[in-house]
C-alpha cells in the first residue's frame, strides 16, 4: 500500500505528533502499573511502525515521553531509528497527567516546529480531541497508533482568540493523520 501524507502544511505552522506506547506486558497484582514494559511483540511492532513513520518525514527536533516504563521505552526505540535527537522525560505525561504547560511552554518559544508527545491513553486521545475542539473520548490511539495534529494559526497561544474547548487556550487545531500500525505497516 502506499501511503501520501497530507499536502498543504503551511510553513512555521507548529505540528504535534502523539505517539501511544507499544504494546505492554499485562497488568498484575506483582507488578506496579509504572513498571510495566513493552513485549517483545510490543518492541518489534513499535520499531516498524516508527521506521515508518520516519521514512513518511515524521521526524521532529523534541520528544517528550512518559517516565512510565512502557512509554520510556517506546520514545527510546523512537530516538533509535532517528524520528527524533532526544528523548525528555515529563511528568505531565503520566497517566492523568495534565500535559498543557508542556505544550503552552513549547509553543512560547518559537520556532517550535514539530513535538512529539510519547504517552498513554485516554489522555492522549483526549488531548487530541481537546485540541480539536471534539468530545472527550472521540479520537482513540492504538497502541503504537500515531496521530497529527497542526495548529491552524502560528505564534504564542497568547495571540489566539479562539479556544479549542472552553478553558483552553492553545487552539485552534485540526487532524492532519491519524493512523494505526495496521494502516502503517500494510
Amino acid at each position: 500500500m502506499e501511503f501520501a501524507l497530507p499536502r498543504g502544511q503551511e510553513p512555521g505552522l507548529p505540528q504535534l505528533l502523539l505517539l501511544r506506547h507499544g504494546i505492554a506486558e499485562e497488568r498484575s497484582e506483582q507488578r506496579p502499573d509504572a513498571q510495566r514494559a513493552l513485549t517483545a511483540a510490543g518492541v518489534r511492532r513499535t520499531t516498524a511502525v516508527l521506521e515508518r513513520a520516519v521514512s513518511l518525514g515524521l521526524g521532529a527536533p523534541r520528544l517528550l515521553a512518559s517516565p512510565l516504563v512502557r512509554a520510556r521505552q517506546t520514545a527510546e526505540i523512537a530516538l533509535a531509528v532517528g524520528l527524533a535527537p532526544a528523548l525528555e522525560l515529563a511528568q505531565g505525561l503520566e497517566p492523568e497527567g495534565d500535559p498543557l504547560p508542556l505544550l503552552q511552554a513549547w509553543l512560547a518559544c518559537p520556532p517550535v516546529g514539530r513535538l512529539v508527545l510519547v504517552g498513554h491513553e485516554p489522555d492522549l486521545g483526549n488531548l487530541a480531541a481537546r485540541l480539536l475542539g471534539a468530545p472527550v473520548g472521540s479520537i482513540v490511539l492504538r497502541k503504537a497508533g500515531l496521530a497529527l495534529l497542526e495548529r491552524v494559526e502560528a505564534g504564542p497561544p497568547a495571540d489566539s482568540h479562539r479556544t479549542a474547548a472552553p478553558g483552553f487556550p492553545l487552539g485552534p487545531w485540526r487532524l492532519r493523520l491519524l493512523l494505526t500500525p495496521r494502516i502503517l505497516l500494510a
